[in-house]
């Protein structure tokens, strides 16, 4: 399993571990990703995903999982979650217009 997010697609970042000496190591930043149940309102289910707490953030901050992904370009998101918004869009489209 990639430590990946997906959602945001954010990954390992590399860098150096500074010593009091300024001696450098090479080193890896992970991110910060938890599995987590996010609820969908157009599919009317909850979807199972590896996200960074910064997308968790976002997707609280947006107003759920289905205003984040239709609000998000295409080029940014993930080939899962851009599966996701498919059948989001998909589902909102056989909905009747109210």
């Amino acid at each position: 399993m990639a430590r990946r997010c997906g959602l945001t697609g954010k990954g390992v970042q590399t860098g150096n571990n500074v010593s009091h000496a300024h001696n450098k190591t090479r080193r890896r930043f992970l991110p910060n990703l938890q599995v987590t149940s996010v609820f969908s309102e157009a599919l009317g289910q909850t979807v199972r995903l590896r996200i960074s707490a910064h997308a968790l953030r976002t997707i609280e901050h947006k107003g759920g999982l289905d205003a984040y992904l239709l609000d998000a370009r295409d080029d940014v998101l993930a080939p899962e979650a851009r599966r996701i918004k498919r059948r989001i869009r998909k589902a909102l489209a056989k909905r009747p217009a109210a």
